[in-house]
């Protein structure tokens, strides 16, 4: 398989002081000599200048000659090759990527909204130029196949799969490195060079994404409660030992059970309590 070769072509201003030298001969001879025979440079003045081209920085010229591939001048400046060379411009600029947002399915199967963010540049001409028919309509639908794969390989979080230690979600650093190894290997037949490939958008698709809200809620709320019950219980279990320690109270096992559960409820509940003064005893 080929790779980009790199050549040198001529200086174009030599090249033009040699065309307007050709030029002010013929003139000269045509005016002075008045012979028609000078008329035959016409041709070679056309020749000389249709192998003039420029080459801007971040940019190349990939030279093909009846077919064959000759090389690749990645100089910047005005230069001159020869005329019957065709001449293909291939930019080396990093470029942006920002893919459409797809629907996909993850790991267990929730339709999920991804895009990826690609930054990219053409590393081997030659490739880009010979071994794909479009490079950027490649790195497109390439990057779009490769978004697919990653986002089937990975769960969304750890809900339904919590044996899952990498997910799409939580796991960024992971998958998008995964992501970029995965878009390298794809490009590489283009001679594309990933420089960054990372995870723009993520999110449930429309249709389950109040669903998976609720869901998300539920279990922030139980994991809120769990919180509150453990201090509460902690609370309670002080308070006792308190009074027990500073004698203020004996405490038989139905008194004890009352506390508990009184302290609990205002430990534990959403609302504020509400005081109630007891005029009599404690048993009445």
């Amino acid at each position: 398989m080929k790779k980009e070769k790199q050549i040198k072509s001529s200086n174009g201003y030599v090249m033009l002081l040699v065309l307007l030298g050709v030029i002010f001969c013929m003139v000269v001879g045509f005016i002075v000599v008045k012979s028609p025979l000078f008329l035959i440079l016409i041709p070679l003045i056309f020749l000389i200048a249709k192998g003039f081209f420029i080459v801007n920085p971040n940019s190349s010229k990939v030279m093909v000659l009846f077919g064959a591939y000759k090389g690749t001048i990645r100089d910047n400046g005005f230069f001159w090759a020869n005329p019957f060379f065709s001449r293909q411009k291939i930019s080396l600029r990093a470029r942006n990527f920002d893919s459409e947002r797809v629907k996909v399915n993850d790991k267990i199967g929730n339709p999920i909204m991804i895009n990826v963010i690609l930054v990219w540049k053409v590393a081997d001409t030659y490739k880009s130029a010979f071994d794909v028919d479009n490079y950027e309509e490649f790195v497109r639908v390439q990057t779009d196949a490769a978004v697919r794969k990653l986002a089937g390989s990975y769960p969304y979080d750890n809900f339904d799969d919590e044996d899952a230690e990498l997910t799409l979600r939580s796991g960024m650093d992971g998958v998008n490195q995964a992501l970029e190894n995965e878009i390298t290997e794809r490009l590489a037949i283009a001679g594309i060079e990933v420089m960054e490939a990372r995870i723009g958008y993520l999110a449930y698709a429309p249709e389950i994404a109040s669903a998976m809200l609720k869901r998300q809620q539920a279990v922030a709320i139980v994991a809120a409660r769990k919180k509150i019950v453990e201090g509460a219980v902690g609370m309670v279990e002080d308070a006792l030992e308190k009074l027990s320690e500073d004698d203020i109270i004996d405490f038989d096992d139905d008194k004890k059970a009352s506390m508990v559960s009184n302290l609990m409820v205002v430990l534990c509940g959403d609302k504020e309590a509400i005081p109630v003064i007891n005029t009599g005893t404690l048993n009445s």
